[in-house]
């Protein structure tokens, strides 16, 4: 199978030596996305409210450069700075599938790129 590397100017670019996705198949894998806005390169965002819809519009323009949207979604990883944000990430992220929700892990972690409070990597399928 041939691999194919997906870039898309509407998803911040890598800040390091890594592709925003990679697709091999009919399977996509998405790194990890932060709340850059890749429209000025920088956290706009003032809360993990405005992180989370970031890192997911960020999600959805790497996956509609693929041809997917998030129901192609079969897994997620989901990082935190802290587990008290648990419940405002998974409700905004909730709002971003209409069913068949995907598999996912939630972990807590010491730090984040750019010292953000919230990081998530997917892979879809079609």
């Amino acid at each position: 199978m041939e691999k194919k590397i997906i870039n898309t100017t509407n998803a911040p670019a890598p800040i390091g030596p890594y592709s925003q996705a990679v697709q091999i198949g009919g399977l996509l894998f998405v790194s990890g996305q932060v709340a850059i806005n890749p429209a000025t390169g920088n956290i706009d965002a003032t809360d993990v409210i405005g992180e989370t819809h970031q890192v997911m519009h960020n999600i959805k323009a790497i996956l509609s450069e693929a041809g997917m949207d998030f129901s192609h979604i079969v897994k997620t990883t989901i990082f935190l700075s802290d587990m008290s944000l648990f419940a405002t990430v998974n409700e905004i992220y909730g709002k971003y599938f209409q069913s068949n929700f995907p598999a996912r892990e939630t972990v807590a972690v010491k730090g984040l790129p750019k010292n953000v409070n919230v990081e998530i990597s997917v892979t879809a399928g079609k």
